[in-house]
């Protein structure tokens, strides 16, 4: 039975039992505690949290949730049942049926025949475990469902008790087993062997309170909940597993495939060794999870989800370089796992193209770092083991990491294998130095991990009405006043609070749209609202000011939009639209958002592309979106269902949890159709002009573009005027000749340079033969130690090469250094005779760092640093020759 029709039998079971179909999440949602969706209950939270109330028909609902967990990546492979990526199938109760319920379900699924829905597994091979003290759920399986008992057996809180980590929902689960067979292991059931007996499903029933605590059982249990929940969750994967006929979960119809073109493009053959059948899993697995994160909007990076894509993406380029590979290998990868997902996953086919620009873009730029830094750890490698150390150093990981771009994943990988440890305290610690990354996005910073239950019952009972789209005006009642996550019922001048309104006109935060500017009036009570943020996608939050008098809950007030702030904020808004269309029609379909922000006259967006845009390619999507003002089209909004619109063309964001009912926004007909719930003009003429200020790189495989509308763009092209028109005047030339004068004088510029960059070499070969002359002895070595001035790097190391080859085969040491407008470069050359002799560059460079506040390395032939302290060089040389004499 293949995957697809697994997942297609779960649903349909559920569904014609009263459940409501929920799609999968994206792996990305709106939780700053989660890098990515890691359960199939995640989507659910907020009802099991009782933050709202769930919104199905019946109370119950089903999905397939796409999962992703980083904590199991250093086991995939070495195990045979663990994968990053995985489907995890529940079905879900919030407040109806309980335990019996959810075990009657599970196993009239399970043991049904085929052809009547089920899987139709054998009801003999199946175990069950319970909790310890749950008699409830061994008699349902026992005495209603005639599981024999000793086929029924009962586990502590560390295997059979379910807690989100955190205080909130828990409960007792009982997890159902398949007997795979004695081939796979030892008798007596999976409290002796969880090999043999591999877990497909486990059924939470949520029944209680947690307190605080640590680890799966050291936590106190409050009390009952309000009411009793189910969740539960089957492994897709594993049930393929079994049904498959197949070992593991790496050789069913998803993945084998992808195994099948790496035993091709490498030559080595699956199956028969260990170490390389990890490998073969490796890039089987990651090949999937890297190509659905992807398909979900992520891009390899340097931090958070980008970093575990781009660990993910290397950790498969360097399995199959291990396993022979020499040519490309991505491309082939991410279309066989593609091939082998669509049927579940639809929306890959639109994506293609960009998933795949993406993966190769980061295995180009891979095999590039995996060259220069393999050598670099090699050497690494070779010293420590000369040494007899058993551990790399934690600067030689840093350098790996912060001059070759080698996550320190991989440095530990690769030490592993070579049997070594990685210093990892030294390697934090000059982490520590760099500067702080990025904190969390500007969400994140508002409401982000914040406790939101204050909130609650608005969300429940009262959600927002929003009149926005026609009003900028509007009567409201003040429904709740919160400060610092405190319910109050008054506030005083001076006050910052949290006004939520039954109706507003303002805004919220979304879309890449900043939340309305504006007022709040009670009476003479004035509030300026700063902020509009959405809580739980219905609950408005308007976050002010009190300037003067009081406001109290249950106050009649009137708000009112900042009409000027709503009006550039459409203009731009309106723009980014634009600019997304013609980035498409310029650059082709895979140039997709992947993130925009924009403000009253601002606008930023990200796309995805590999390649940084020419001027001409920024000219032409500047000239695009400017014809599209020009036309004046008509700026119409659809509400439809999701599948009318995407019937329609609308673009959707990938990534993006879209309910069933969605706002389209048209422009220009097939100019401009997408999915938003912004604010925007009503005529694209009412943008006024838009100036693009240029692109950028904002992360592997992303660029970013930013432009003013409206006003902002007229003052920036006027600035941009007035400041050619300068130019003009002063090299006395009209401004269309300005580009041909400037690259004169830049060709003239250049020409003196080089000049210069001559008379310098002819100044330094002259000093060079002066040099030599006044080497001094120092023991056996013959020593040139000189400090210059306004000398770079480039020009020591230029330098040190040729004195080392003037002294010829004597054991010869030069040690140069500049004091070059406050930077302080050294470069240590020593002679093959020299080195002979027992003295290493790279240990010199270290000893004159010391004196010059200063870092750096290289071969024993040559090594290279830079300080801060050029005062230092005389000390340095010092210590240099004190070194010598003692040798």
């Amino acid at each position: 039975m293949q995957t697809h029709e697994i997942r297609e039998r779960f649903i349909n079971h559920f569904v014609n039992s009263g459940h409501t179909e929920v799609p999968s999440a994206p792996l990305i949602l709106d939780d700053p505690t989660l890098l990515f969706v890691n359960a199939g209950m995640v989507p659910f939270k907020p009802y099991f949290l009782g933050q709202q109330n769930p919104p199905f028909a019946n109370g119950t609902a089903t999905s397939i949730q796409k999962c992703v967990r980083t904590l199991d990546i250093d086991e995939v492979g070495i195990t045979t049942r663990h994968n990053t990526f995985f489907q995890m199938a529940g079905n879900f109760s919030f407040g109806q049926y309980f335990k019996e319920g959810a075990i009657t379900h599970a196993w009239t699924l399970l043991t049904d025949p085929v052809d009547e829905g089920g899987f139709g597994l054998d009801p003999e091979r199946l175990w069950v475990t319970v909790f310890l003290d749950d008699d409830e759920a061994a008699d349902i399986w026992h005495r209603k469902l005639g599981v024999p008992k000793d086929r029924i057996q009962r586990l502590g809180m560390a295997d059979n008790y379910w807690s989100m980590g955190i205080p909130g929902p828990c409960g007792p689960c009982s997890e159902i087993y398949y007997d795979r067979g004695p081939e796979y292991g030892k008798d007596g059931g999976p409290v002796v062997d969880d090999t043999r007996y591999m877990e497909i499903w486990n059924l939470v029933f949520m029944e209680n309170r947690r307190g605080e605590g640590t680890g799966k059982d050291n936590f106190e249990i409050l009390g009952p909940l309000p009411k009793k929940n189910i969740d539960t969750g089957l492994g897709i994967e594993r049930v393929a597993c079994i049904l498959q006929g197949v070992d593991n979960v790496y050789e069913t119809d998803l993945l084998r495939p992808v195994i099948d073109v790496a035993e091709k493009l490498t030559g080595s053959p699956y199956g028969k060794d260990h170490d390389s059948d990890i490998r073969f899993r490796v890039i089987a697995d990651h090949s999937r999870t890297g190509m659905m994160l992807i398909l979900d909007g992520v891009t390899p990076g340097n931090e958070g989800r980008g970093y575990i894509l781009r660990r993910l993406l290397r950790r498969i380029i360097r399995s199959a370089r291990l396993l022979g590979a020499t040519g490309a290998t991505m491309e082939k990868f991410m279309t066989t796992i593609m091939d082998t997902m669509t049927p579940s996953y639809p929306e890959i086919a639109s994506s293609r193209e960009r998933i795949i620009k993406t993966a190769v873009a980061e295995e180009k730029a891979f095999l590039r770092t995996l060259e220069s830094g393999t050598h670099l750890f090699e050497d690494a490698l070779g010293a420590a083991k000369e040494k007899g150390q058993t551990t790399l150093s934690g600067d030689k990981a840093f350098t790996l990491h912060d001059t070759y771009g080698f996550p320190i994943d991989l440095t530990l990988e690769m030490a592993h294998e070579a049997g070594l440890e990685v210093d990892r305290e030294g390697f934090n610690a000059l982490m520590a130095e760099q500067k702080a990354r990025a904190k969390a996005d500007n969400r994140a910073k508002k409401h982000g991990g914040a406790d939101l239950s204050v909130y609650r019952e608005f969300v429940d009972g009262h959600p927002t009405r929003f009149t926005g789209y026609g009003n900028l005006t509007d009567q409201a009642t003040v429904l709740g006043l919160v400060h610092d996550g405190t319910k109050l019922t008054h506030a005083g001048q001076g006050k910052q609070v949290e006004v939520i309104l039954d109706t507003t006109p303002m805004y919220a935060e979304a879309g890449g749209q900043l939340g309305d500017r504006g007022t709040i009036r009670v009476g003479d009570t004035v509030l300026d609202v700063t902020d509009v943020q959405k809580i739980g996608k219905k609950l408005w939050v308007h976050k002010a000011v009190v300037t003067n008098g009081e406001i109290g809950v249950g106050d009649t007030a009137v708000a009112e939009v900042d009409k000027k702030w709503r009006h550039a904020a459409r203009q731009a808004h309106s723009a980014t639209h634009l600019i997304h269309a013609a980035l498409r029609q310029i650059l082709g379909p895979t140039a997709v958002q992947a993130g925009s922000m924009n403000k009253p006259g601002y606008l930023r967006f990200d796309f995805n592309y590999t390649e940084q845009l020419s001027a001409e390619q920024l000219q032409q999507i500047e000239t695009v979106t400017n014809e599209a003002v020009d036309v004046d089209w008509q700026v119409n909004t659809i509400e439809t269902t999701l599948e009318e619109a995407k019937a329609m063309g609308a673009m959707a964001l990938f990534g993006e949890n879209y309910g069933h009912n969605v706002r389209v926004v048209e422009i220009g007909g097939p100019f401009s159709m997408e999915l938003c719930g912004g604010t925007h003009v009503d005529h694209s003429s009412q943008i006024g002009p838009v100036a693009v200020l240029g692109e950028s790189s904002v992360g592997s495989g992303v660029r970013r573009i930013e432009a003013y509308s409206g006003l902002e763009s007229f003052g920036y092209l006027s600035k941009e005027r007035a400041l050619a028109e300068g130019l003009a005047s002063s090299m006395k030339a009209p401004t269309d000749e300005l580009p041909d004068r400037i690259a004169a004088l830049t060709e003239k510029l250049k020409a003196a340079e080089k000049q210069i960059a001559e008379f310098k070499k002819q100044q330094l070969q002259q000093q060079a033969g002066t040099f030599v002359d006044d080497a001094s002895t120092v023991g056996a070595f013959t020593v040139i130690a000189e400090k210059l001035e306004g000398l770079g790097g480039g020009e020591l190391r230029q330098l040190a090469t040729d004195l080392k080859n003037r002294l010829g085969d004597v054991p010869g040491v030069v040690v140069l250094g500049s004091d070059d407008g406050g930077k302080a470069p050294f470069v240590v050359g020593v002679t093959a005779e020299g080195i002979a002799r027992g003295v290493k560059a790279g240990d010199m460079v270290k000893l004159v760092s010391r004196h010059v506040n200063g870092r750096g390395g290289g071969k024993p032939d040559m090594a290279q640093g830079q300080g801060t302290d050029a005062g230092g060089f005389d000390a340095a040389f010092t210590a240099v020759t004190d070194d010598l004499a003692t040798r």
